[in-house]
């Protein structure tokens, strides 16, 4: 590797020290289902997005605050120490479409009806406050 390319290789690095992810792949829910979910906590406080999640009535929120909670411990992982209140916050959470299951239901004059269940995969990524400061 050139001198160059580690130089930026090692940026890159330390840029991704503080940031930690979590993927959940095929939850067994449609995408539109989870995207509302998504919207409630997007771009808040960790343990405050933890806390509409637990009292939220949709089943989808359960999927979410498990996949939170596992970012969180990621990001714990990578720095070696506890995550406090107030300096983690959701930087990004996107929600994309998985696999579709089809599958037929009996109709009327022996037609089928065709049912699709969907799928989605749910990506968090998980930053620090400070340094979102330290740009601006």
């Amino acid at each position: 590797m050139s001198a160059r390319k580690r130089i930026s290789a090692e940026q890159r690095k330390e840029n991704r020290k503080e940031v930690a992810l979590a993927v959940l792949r095929n939850a067994p829910s449609s995408p539109r289902k989870m995207r509302y979910v998504a919207d409630m906590v997007r771009g808040m406080e960790v343990f405050k997005a933890l806390g509409v999640l637990k009292f939220s009535n949709k089943e989808a929120s359960a999927r979410v605050e498990k996949l939170l909670l596992s970012a969180i411990s990621n990001w714990e992982q990578k720095n070696e120490r506890k995550a406090e209140t107030g300096e983690l916050y959701i930087k990004t959470i996107s929600v994309d479409e998985g696999a579709t299951l089809k599958r037929l239901r009996p109709a009327p004059q022996g037609r089928g009806y065709r049912i699709r269940k969907r799928s989605n995969h749910v990506t968090i990524v998980v930053d620090t406050y400070k340094k979102e400061q330290d740009q601006n």
